[in-house]
């Protein structure tokens, strides 16, 4: 079966924003000689590079700088563990049939089958092969109250996701007003060059905002595509389970003929 290839552009897509934004670009301020020339010594108090302008913006750095590592590594750890094959392998009721044998009789094999197979799909129907003893109607209960359980987990384990797109731009946004407010204050209390003061404090403190909507606009990208994989795979579970039933129900029918 060919390999999910999500994972791997999403490493790389991460990888080169952050490469992005700590390697030594220079900014246009610096790129342009004449333009270095005109503020003579106060060229070298600037900022070189991305990585610079970054520590510019303050302590309110920190918490987004918290927030993408969480966003990258909840995002990595779900790609790996919503793969096909950890979830829904091919098959699986075929195989779980067959474990259970002629008229679903072996109970404890099949609860082997599902423990073996490690997968979210084998914890929902080793749920409902304990109760084959007592009936199609009890084996649906329990297929669908584990499922609901797994599928709420899975479901749970995309809320960082969800929070670091909500939270970044409110942070960032919160560090802009940080920023102005001192801005502000040092250019009241400057005697000249008041203009020129403001203008650089304002430029600093819109450091935060916009790293707080960069990280958080590929995060809610990220956040939609891994609901959408979870919602896909509930429906083939859906599937999966329905199946089943209607062998449980055909073989119940065959061992009472």
């Amino acid at each position: 079966m060919r390999k999910n290839p999500i994972p791997f552009f999403l490493t790389t897509f991460l990888v080169a924003i952050f490469s992005f934004q700590i390697l030594p670009i220079p900014l246009s301020a610096q790129a342009d000689p004449a333009n270095n020339a005109a503020q003579g010594a106060d060229a070298s108090k600037g900022p070189e590079n991305l990585l610079d302008l970054l520590v510019m913006g303050g302590e309110m750095m920190i918490p987004i700088l918290i927030c993408s590592v969480i966003a990258v590594t909840v995002s990595i750890e779900r790609f790996v563990n919503l793969q096909r094959r950890k979830v829904i392998p091919q098959n699986f009721v075929a195989g779980l049939s067959g474990s259970l044998g002629e008229g679903f009789k072996g109970i404890d094999a099949g609860v082997n089958y599902c423990l073996q197979s490690g997968t979210t799909i084998g914890v929902i129907f080793k749920a409902g092969i304990h109760k084959l003893k007592d009936g199609q109607e009890a084996v649906e209960k329990a297929i669908e109250d584990a499922g609901a359980r797994e599928v709420g987990k899975m479901k749970r384990k995309l809320r960082p996701l969800a929070a670091v797109a909500t939270i970044s731009p409110l942070l960032g946004l919160l560090g802009t007003v940080y920023g102005m407010i001192e801005a502000f204050q040092a250019a009241s209390n400057a005697g000249s060059g008041k203009s020129d003061m403001l203008a650089e404090g304002i430029y600093v403190a819109l450091v935060t905002t916009a790293a707080g909507l960069t990280l958080a606009i590929p995060v809610l990208i990220i956040h939609q595509i891994l609901s959408g994989k979870v919602d896909s795979m509930v429906d083939e579970i859906d599937e999966s389970a329905i199946e089943f039933l209607e062998s449980t129900a055909n073989n119940g029918k065959a061992s009472a003929a």
